[in-house]
Order: structure tokens, then sequence, then C-alpha cells
């Protein structure tokens, strides 16, 4: 006899009550899931300043330098037993997020967060261009799921309180509540609903209270924007989109080759331990290249870097970047993107300078346009970059500059059909997943929501018609303010939300059934 948390009737009827309930749950989430982000980025934090002081006593004194080095290795084994422990760890973690949600991946919660704390922790604390945001959604979302699972929440439930985790998470690493809530409706959930605007808004807004208490009210980046960029100047921000969506095609396809590169090395701690010495070496070389970037970024728009220096950090800073994510140490890419993006921008506004006069005294504006526009030509979340940036920079006055560079960069990518980072991250991700790992069915039921666009295949098609895997069973239809049981003859039309009960073995398929069906616009429908 099942559960009685998994029974049909009560899924049914948590379905009913729980959205009233969700805004509660979802502070509860968020003041969770802000006090572990909080203490990773306290950690990290202190591992930085640990690593300054560190790399400068090893320039006084070379003999230091080869223990170093073997500080590093002893770093790198621990971290490639961390995630031997629990691959699931590696990289940024928001694929995996992505994955739980789809109920492609199930993540074993406090083994996430004891890993990935530590992984996090010593690969971003030795150096590794990696950022903090990508564990931090991760950490962030499992604390959500381990929040469900001890306080026995439905299968449905939990995965709105683990996209309430991950947009608590992003908004306490880059204490940016309203990105952190559109990044987890853009680019996590990939849904809209009232019940998970409202319950993420809920935690992105009491996880950046706990933050801000902590870390104090400064946005995350200090400059100063001190001029508006003219009109006469706005072709160069539709220039400087298009050479950012270039430039993100290339970041996207290196990334996918330096992966498959890391591939063919049998040896895990070999793969862990390249970045790790990398580290060591730019450690005592090129500082600058270390870490995520953030005090790059403000180092730039004071203007001390040339062009010179500016092109040689972009060649540095990309490869180290490629190095350190390909190797799939725990650790992010949003803030090294964006750093790279900066550097575009700075490049950019060097060189039209020179041609234009008038740009003068625009750096920091070119800065942020880099930023947003690399960001959505990477991850292709253009809305969370604009919001992103503007929370980061504490300005929202470059609304429109912002929007045009991120429109132009997010087309280039999409007319050469390059695939967002994401979705190219979460598709090797569960290419390596055993395939057979769910041969059973666990009695666990799910609900799962999903939107008839127009110009889909499903817009017009009896309910009966569409190919549902095997387990499922349409439950509710939601058309306007009326809500019904459709039949196998209903009609389904454009715009209509519809409610899927299905065995927990089959949410991955249902979401490709919903997503072919459903969500995918055919341009012969149009």
């Amino acid at each position: 006899m099942q559960p009685e948390q998994h029974t049909v009737t009560h899924t049914i009827n948590r379905y009913r009550s729980f959205r009233y309930e969700l805004i509660l749950e979802g502070v509860a989430v968020g003041a969770i899931a802000g006090a572990v982000v909080v203490a990773f980025r306290y950690l990290i934090g202190y591992a930085d300043t640990l690593l300054n002081t560190i790399l400068d006593y090893g320039k006084a004194n070379t003999w230091f330098i080869p223990v170093w080095f073997l500080i590093l290795a002893a770093a790198a084994f621990a971290v490639a037993g961390l995630l031997k422990w629990d691959s699931l760890i590696s990289g940024s973690g928001i694929p995996q997020v992505e994955g739980e949600i789809i109920g492609e991946i199930d993540e074993c919660w406090w083994r996430v967060l004891i890993a990935k704390l530590g992984g996090g922790i010593l690969s971003l604390g030795c150096g590794l261009s990696l950022g903090r945001e990508g564990p931090s959604i991760q950490l962030g979302a499992m604390a959500a799921k381990g929040f469900s699972r001890l306080t026995r929440r439905v299968k449905t439930e939990e995965k709105l309180l683990i996209t309430c985790g991950a947009s608590a998470g992003l908004s306490a690493a880059f204490n940016a509540p309203i990105a952190g809530i559109l990044f987890s409706l853009e680019e996590v959930h990939k849904h809209f609903s009232p019940e998970l605007l409202l319950s993420s808004m809920a935690a992105s807004i009491t996880s950046d209270f706990v933050s801000r208490n902590v870390f104090g009210l400064k946005p995350v980046f200090t400059f100063t924007i001190t001029h508006m960029m003219p009109l006469n100047t706005y072709g160069h921000v539709l220039l400087l989109g298009v050479l950012i969506g270039t430039m993100g095609v290339v970041y996207n396809t290196v990334l996918s080759k330096t992966q498959d590169l890391y591939g063919k090395i049998p040896w895990p701690v070999v793969r862990v331990l390249i970045p790790f010495m990398f580290a060591g070496v730019f450690g005592f070389l090129y500082r600058g290249v270390l870490g995520g970037g953030h005090a790059l970024v403000e180092e730039m728009s004071a203007g001390d870097f040339v062009l010179g220096s500016l092109c040689l950090l972009l060649v540095v800073k990309f490869c180290f970047s490629m190095v350190s994510f390909g190797s799939g140490a725990p650790g992010g890419i949003f803030l090294p993107l964006l750093v790279l993006g900066a550097i575009i921008g700075s490049i950019y506004y060097r060189v039209a300078e020179l041609i234009s006069p008038s740009l003068s005294g625009l750096l920091v504006n070119f800065i942020i346009l880099g930023m947003a526009g690399y960001f959505s030509a990477i991850v292709r979340a253009p809305i969370t970059g604009i919001i992103l940036i503007s929370e980061m920079s504490g300005s929202f006055s470059h609304l429109l500059t912002l929007s045009m560079v991120s429109l132009a960069a997010y087309l280039v990518p999409d007319m050469l059909r390059c695939a967002p980072v994401y979705d190219q991250l979460l598709h090797r991700l569960l290419a390596k997943q055993n395939p057979d790992k769910k041969a059973t069915l666990t009695g666990e039921k799910v609900l799962v929501e999903g939107m008839i666009y127009h110009g889909s295949a499903a817009e017009g098609q009896k309910v009966a018609a569409i190919a549902w895997p095997r387990t499922c069973l349409v439950v509710s239809l939601m058309r306007g303010d009326a809500e019904f049981v459709p039949r196998g003859d209903t009609t389904l039309r454009a715009g209509d939300k519809i409610v899927v009960l299905c065995d927990g073995t089959s949410e991955g398929q249902l979401h490709r059934t919903l997503q072919e069906y459903c969500e995918t616009v055919g341009l012969e429908r149009v």
C-alpha cells in the first residue's frame, strides 16, 4: 500500500489548498536558503582574503611557492573526492536544478549541500575562475528540497519550493531579489503561474533581507554611472550587441569543446588538478585573472587599463575560465562571463573612442552594456540579464540601452542556432545518466502544469489526440476564469492551462511531450 502523501486523492487535494500556503513556505525557504548562501559567501570572502595573503607571502618568500603548489594539489584531490562522493555537485549546479525540476534528476539534498559547500569553497578559495552564483542557486534549491522533505510536502509542491530556493540563492548571492525571481521563472522553471510568482517573490525578498543584514545595503558593484548615453551613440549600442552576440557563440562553442577534451582524460583527479595548477601559476604571474573577477570590474571602471592590457586580459581570463569550468570543479559561470562581457565592453569603448571622441566619459556605460549583452548571448535570458545588471550596479536609468544591447546579443546566437549554455550543459549531463535507473513505477504522483501556445501542435486538437505518456492523465483545464475536468473529446485552445497527473518516473517524458506538442510553435501554423 502506497503512502498517503503519494495517492492521487492527496496530490489533487493538496494542489487545491497549497497555493494559499506557498507564500509562507516561500518565506521559510528564503530564510533557510538565505542563511546557507550567506554562510557560503562569508566563507568564500574569507578564503579570498587568505589567498591574497598567501600569494603575497609567496612572492616575498620564494621557498614557499612549491609548498603552495602542494597545498593546491591536496585541495584538488579533496575536490575530486567530493565529486566522486556526489557527481551532481560538478560545475555551476544550475543544470542539475533544471533537471530536478523536469524530473530527470533526483539529487540527495543533504549530500549536495555538504559537498557543494566544501567543493565550492575549495575551488573558489584557491583562485579558480569560477563564480559563486551557480553554487548559491544549487545550495538554495537543495535547502528548499530539504525543507520540503522534512515537512513531507507532495512532489508537486516540492518542485515549486525548489524553484523558490533557486531564486533565493541568486538573490542572496548578488543582492538582486528581482533578478532572482526572473531567473527562476525564465531559466529554471521555464513556466509562469501566480502561485510560483508569489512564492518566488516571498523567498527572494526574504533571502535578500537576510543577506543585506550581513553584507550591508550597498550594491555588488560600487562604481558610479555619471553620464547617460546620448541618442547619437545608440548605433554603437547595437553594434556592440552584434559583436557580443558573436562572442557569445564563441564562448558556448569553446566551452563545449573544452568539456569534450576533458572527457578524454580517464582520471578524474587529473581533470580537477589541471585548473588548480593553472591557478597556482597565475597567482604569481597574473593575479588579476584569479577568482570570479568582481574586483577586476571595478578596476576597469576606474579607467586604469589600456587597450593592449585589456586584450591580454580578455584572452587569459577567457582561457582560464574555460579550463576552470570545463574540469567540472564546483563553481559557476555567471560572474566570470559578466567580467568577460565587461572586458569586451571596455575594449569596444577604447577602440570606438579613437574614432568617435563624443563617447568620452562613457566607459562605465559600455562596461555594463557588455555585461548585460554577454549574459543575454550566452544564457539567453535577456530580461534576467537586464534586471540583474541594473540591481548589481544600483541604477535603473539605463534600461533602454541595456534592452537594446541584450536584444541584439540574443538574436545573433539564435540565428546561428547556438544552444543556450545551460540547455547545452543539461543535455550533456542527462546524456551521462543511466536511462534505466527508473525502470519501475515509484508510486509518487506529480502534478505538472502546461500552457497551450498559439501555433503549437496541440492547438485545435482533442485531448485524446495528444500522445501523452502511458502513466499520465489530464485532470484539469483552465480557460480564462473557468476550470473544468476535460474529456478525451475536449478541444484544446491557445491560452489554455492544463494540469496533468503523472507517475514520478514519467515526469521527464511528460515535460518533453508538453514542450513538443504544447509549447513549440510551428511556422506553418502561424
